[in-house]
């Protein structure tokens, strides 16, 4: 009995209450061959490493433009002394915390 109740129990977990599997599911295939298929561009180089490639280079290009601005600050920041910070300053912090943000999406792979 303890048998059945298993077995309908993994049944209902597979199939799920409504009967249907989930999308890309199909019990013929092992698993492993069950992920998503990578798509090759018409030059035959993987679309999946081509997109890496390229969010690479742009973390690349956005960490330039990141260290530029932090050297802009900081010369805005001499320049204004300990006593008042200047809107421009203001202003260069907000664009180093995008363009930070930005950099740190590229990464995750967001």
């Amino acid at each position: 009995m303890n048998r059945r109740l298993l077995l309908l129990a993994l049944t209902i977990m597979t199939v799920g209450l409504n009967g249907q599997t989930s999308p890309g599911y199909d019990p013929r295939r092992p698993q492993t061959e069950q992920k998503e298929e990578d798509v090759k561009l018409p030059n035959g180089k993987s679309q999946r490493q081509e997109i890496v490639k390229l969010d690479y280079q742009k973390a690349l290009d956005d960490a330039v433009d990141l260290v530029r601005l932090s050297e802009e600050l900081k010369a805005i920041l001499e320049k204004d002394g300990h006593s008042v910070f200047s809107l421009t300053a203001v202003k260069k912090t907000e664009e180093i915390e995008k363009l930070a943000k930005r950099i740190r999406s590229r990464i995750k792979g967001s």
